[in-house]
């Protein structure tokens, strides 16, 4: 597996974003941390992730978040993307946690879901968050491998209708 770094998305990622979008599209697939990339042109979800990232100009009843771009060093594609939220409200402490993320379709199951929440829990650290809350569908395996190899500590699950949400804790080192 490459080495992915995060960045931050701008106007240059805009036809590498788009790509992402089709590809999710095509493969029915939920887009978990784009910060709501599904139903929005590209103007509107780049001007939405600039004010989300400050308390002064997040939208109301949402708290500050950085989504960020998962970049694969060795060619420069777009793999993913992870959202960081600053800190919780009520309804992030039981579905939402600290972190959403996901991978594009066509790059899965090759260990870049476990580097990405890695290097986002280092940004945590850069906010002070000592303990990461991760939350995942108890049906997404996948997504509780990823979590549990980066030291995610399940406390309890919440059901929800037909889902249950497992809510994990990682201790930010």
């Amino acid at each position: 597996m490459s080495e992915l770094k995060l960045l931050l998305p701008d106007e240059s990622w805009r036809g590498a974003i788009e790509e992402l979008k089709q590809e999710y599209v095509q493969a029915n697939s939920a887009m978990d941390g784009t910060s709501g990339l599904s139903s929005q042109d590209f103007d509107s979800w780049l001007e939405k992730n600039i004010r989300n990232r400050s308390p002064e100009t997040v939208a109301p009843g949402l708290v500050p978040s950085t989504t960020y771009l998962s970049v694969r060093l060795s060619d420069g594609r777009l793999i993913g993307m992870i959202d960081i939220r600053h800190y919780l409200n009520e309804g992030l402490r039981l579905h939402g946690g600290h972190i959403g993320y996901s991978i594009r379709p066509s790059e899965r199951r090759k260990g870049y879901a476990k580097e990405q929440l890695r290097l986002a829990l280092e940004k945590c650290r850069e906010l002070g968050i000592e303990k990461a809350l991760v939350t995942c569908d108890k049906k997404n395996l996948g997504s509780a491998r990823t979590i549990l190899a980066n030291g995610g500590v399940l406390e309890n699950e919440v059901e929800d209708g037909e889902r249950i949400t497992q809510r994990y804790w990682i201790q930010v080192k």
